[in-house]
């Protein structure tokens, strides 16, 4: 007899699950299938689990693909099921190519073509909603979503568009899409929602053709890079009952939403200031130091810290002043600072000088301490006068930390949540400012 084993989830089974199933049931005679525990998924940064593992058990029992089901329930468990089961085959799917080749010295490891391309009868027929995602750009950040994506369920990336074939063909390629295009009309009949990586000056054409077609739309910061641009395209959406939302994975970690949430709650007094610093040396050559494409530290990064600024004080500041140290017509270090009716904020962001890069929120009773990198917000605390007052606080944030927007943008697609976002368009109004001069610039 020849076992074969596989692992997944199993969340909201559908025939991508079975195909794989099939697949590795082929490989032998005895197919004994582990799924994965709430605790182990939750472990290892799986996010929006919406069954039990005995609704999923239950949901691989009925396709009567498998001889054994068992729960994997801790790291490492792999190797003792192997062993333990005399297993002679270890299968998964392709998108996890070099994963699991460690176990290759106690069984044969099979990575299975994964199921590409969702077709409109087979979402009909899935009682179980899957959002088709297509790529625009096929950069660092568009070749991290990937991953990311694994983690979330409900998500099938489908295919990338580009406007350079070769780098669009590489990155279909590189991870199984469907398929690839030049085209983006063509690109999106194909998909349910778009995430657009491309170059900041590319992003409001995209998203509004994307909007026009009836896609949903996730876009890296900055959305846009006029507040006018940011208002069409948020009223657009809401008209369209379709979700927009701008990528700052920030916004949607665990540590975060906790920091603001005590922030604000009174626990430090009134907030009197915020100060947040985003810096990171780049070579000169990169699209981030190119005037050309929108590039600079207020565009590439400054998103970051006047989200937390505006999240903790609100839109309605009274000043604002730019200081800012110049390069080949980029800035390389900019620090700006923000007048509200009863708090000050700054925020100093650099693609050519490095500071720390924490986050302090002083009030009138205590201070939070974010350190760097605040905003992955993995620890902070809640300082006061008395030291031995003190508060700890530790949270998870897993991966590069994508897969928190991901499921906050299936959240709202399934909930049905077109509301304009404020706290974008205020962020695009103040890059604009600084980018069109709007206002004085010191500098230095």
């Amino acid at each position: 007899m020849k076992k074969v084993i596989t692992y997944g989830t199993f969340d909201l089974l559908h025939y991508g699950h079975i195909n794989l199933l099939k697949r590795a049931k082929a490989l032998g005679n005895y197919l004994i299938v582990g799924v994965t525990s709430d605790n182990y998924d939750k472990y290892r940064g799986k996010l929006n689990v919406s069954q039990s593992v005995i609704e999923r058990i239950e949901n691989v029992k009925a396709t009567g693909l498998a001889d054994e089901i068992i729960v994997e329930e801790y790291e490492g468990q792999k190797i003792d099921d192997i062993v333990g089961c005399k297993v002679d085959i270890f299968a998964i799917g392709s998108d996890w190519i070099g994963k699991f080749d460690y176990l290759k010295e106690y069984c044969q490891v099979v990575y299975l073509d994964r199921t590409k391309g969702i077709s409109s009868t087979e979402l009909r027929n899935n009682k179980h909603a899957l959002i088709r995602f297509g790529i625009v750009g096929s950069g660092r950040i568009a070749n991290r979503f990937i991953p990311e994506s694994k983690y979330v369920s409900g998500i099938s990336v489908e295919g990338v568009f580009g406007i350079h074939e070769d780098s669009a063909k590489a990155f279909f390629e590189k991870h199984q899409l469907a398929f690839y295009t030049i085209n983006y009309s063509e690109f999106l009949e194909k998909i349910d929602a778009v995430y657009i990586a491309s170059p900041h000056e590319s992003h409001y054409q995209y998203a509004k053709q994307a909007l026009l077609s009836g896609k949903h739309v996730l876009c890296e910061k900055p959305l846009v890079l006029s507040k006018d641009e940011a208002s069409e395209l948020f009223a657009l959406a809401q008209l369209k009952r379709l979700v927009l939302m701008e990528a700052i994975k920030t916004a949607y970690c665990p540590g975060f939403l906790r920091l603001i949430s005590l922030a604000k709650s009174g626990k430090i007094g009134e907030i009197k200031s915020v100060d947040a610093a985003f810096t990171k040396l780049v070579p000169p050559h990169v699209r981030e130091m190119q005037s050309e494409h929108a590039g600079g530290s207020v565009t590439e990064l400054a998103t970051y810290p006047l989200f937390a600024i505006i999240k903790l004080l609100g839109n309605n500041f009274v000043d604002i002043h730019f200081t800012s140290c110049y390069k080949q017509g980029v800035d390389i270090f900019t620090k700006i600072d923000i007048v509200y009716p009863h708090a000050v904020a700054s925020a100093k962001v650099g693609l050519g000088v490095k500071t720390e890069g924490d986050l302090i929120i002083s009030g009138t009773r205590g201070y939070v301490y974010v350190p760097a990198p605040w905003w992955k917000t993995e620890y902070f605390e809640l300082r006061f006068e008395n030291l031995a007052d003190t508060e700890k606080y530790y949270y998870k944030f897993s991966g590069d930390g994508l897969r928190y927007e991901i499921v906050e943008f299936l959240n709202r697609i399934g909930k049905e949540i077109y509301t304009n976002q404020d706290e974008s368009t205020q962020i695009v109004n103040i890059i604009e400012m600084f980018k069109n001069k709007m206002v004085e610039i010191t500098q230095i």
